[in-house]
């Protein structure tokens, strides 16, 4: 990039600018994020992914418009903070050769949109906008360039020291598995330290804060073992996600009372032999992937419970449009009188059970079921299936 700065006009603009940048709105930041994640479905399915991404494009452009709000005009080094640099190792950790140029690019196309309208509406003589636009557009370009350099250039320094030591070894071993390679039982349970006979519950454990203590990842790793009453197999997928698998089902009640406070857990089926524990961990990532897409508060999923759910959910606008039809003005009411509704369904109807669930007398179920039937479109006796699954949706989505 040409070092030979614009006129002191021009900097001025630029500068303007670029404070404007630094102070963006939060409806800024999400749209930038809404682009981004909209564009690239795999990284918008991986909840930590998704959210380092996110991170390290708000970082992007904070640091870009802190270095204009500096030297207005000068050459802008890459970023190589934390940020872009935890991107790097989660994609190592998920056996991403090369970083994808879509996020970036994306990211960068709303970022050039944003400053555009700032800057007309900033600009008062054409010849200063033309000449800002035209180092800017240079000065984006530039940085993007080097930052996604010095990216590329981590992840081969990450994939080194992923590639050492018995961690690889199981990564690799396990891969092998869930592909259907014909890896011998023997020299793959010798690999693992793990029987791949009998019955197993996989889970994907993950944290949305990846800054945060990791190591109750580990323990709940431990503990989802111990629900099951056997020693798990751990498989680091990432930094802040543990793949894990137990022989046999899962008490998860007790699983429950002993994960931390921002550990996250997907189960998946409980499934035999090497094809149950394939199919039990693509339907735990199949949670984890739904919790995601969601936004979903819930700590625990299983999914058994949440099979029709993600289903369902897969487009999330049709989706969404389903609850609305279903539901009318029961989407909108009380936590109280939803859950009293979806209990009820989910114990056939039964208002004696129901009322047992709920802890409350049944007098007062009757109350909230006449108060559905109000708000709801269709009563609930004639359309109980849809109203179930559709308050099910809710309760799954954040």
């Amino acid at each position: 990039m040409d070092r030979t700065l614009p006129s002191p006009q021009v900097r001025e603009l630029i500068r303007q600018c670029a404070q404007v940048v630094v102070n963006a709105p939060p409806e800024w930041l999400d749209e930038l994020d809404h682009a981004v994640l909209g564009a690239n479905p795999a990284i918008a399915s991986d909840p930590e992914l998704a959210a380092a991404v996110s991170r390290s494009n708000r970082s992007n452009l904070l640091f870009w418009g802190a270095a204009n709000v500096r030297d207005p005009g000068a050459p802008v080094p890459p970023n190589v903070g934390s940020e872009p640099m935890i991107v790097a190792r989660e994609l190592v950790r998920r056996g991403v050769d090369s970083y994808t140029l879509d996020a970036y690019r994306v990211g960068e196309g709303v970022a050039w949109r944003r400053l555009m309208d700032i800057a007309f509406a900033l600009a008062s003589d054409p010849a200063d906008l033309h000449a800002m636009l035209d180092v800017c557009s240079r000065s984006i370009s530039a940085f993007i360039e080097a930052t996604l350099a010095a990216i590329a250039a981590q992840i081969e320094l990450e994939r080194d020291e992923l590639t050492r030591g018995s961690h690889a070894e199981r990564r690799e071993t396990v891969a092998l598995l869930l592909d259907g390679a014909p890896i011998p039982r023997q020299r793959a349970e010798s690999r693992l330290g793990y029987g791949l006979g009998g019955t197993h519950t996989a889970a994907v454990i993950w944290t949305d804060n990846p800054n945060g203590d990791l190591s109750q990842l580990d323990r709940t790793a431990e503990a989802f073992g111990q629900a099951a009453g056997g020693r798990p197999l751990t498989v680091l997928a990432s930094t802040a996600t543990r793949w894990v698998w137990a022989p046999g089902a899962v008490d998860v009640d007790a699983l429950a009372s002993a994960a931390g406070r921002e550990v996250r857990i997907a189960i998946g089926s409980t499934g035999s032999e090497v094809d149950g524990f394939r199919r039990s961990h693509f339907d735990a990532i199949t949670t984890q992937q739904m919790m995601a897409r969601l936004h979903s508060p819930q700590q625990i999923a299983e999914y058994t419970d949440i099979e029709l759910v993600a289903l369902l959910t897969a487009d999330a606008d049709r989706a969404a449009v389903f609850v609305k039809r279903v539901l009318g003005d029961l989407e909108t009411a009380s936590p109280e009188l939803r859950s009293a509704v979806r209990v009820f369904i989910h114990e056939q109807c039964n208002i004696s059970r129901a009322a047992s669930t709920l802890f409350t007398h049944r007098n007062t179920v009757l109350r909230r079921l006449a108060r559905a039937d109000e708000l709801l479109p269709r009563p609930l006796s004639e359309n109980s299936i849809e109203v179930g699954v559709a308050l099910d949706v809710l309760h799954w989505r954040g």
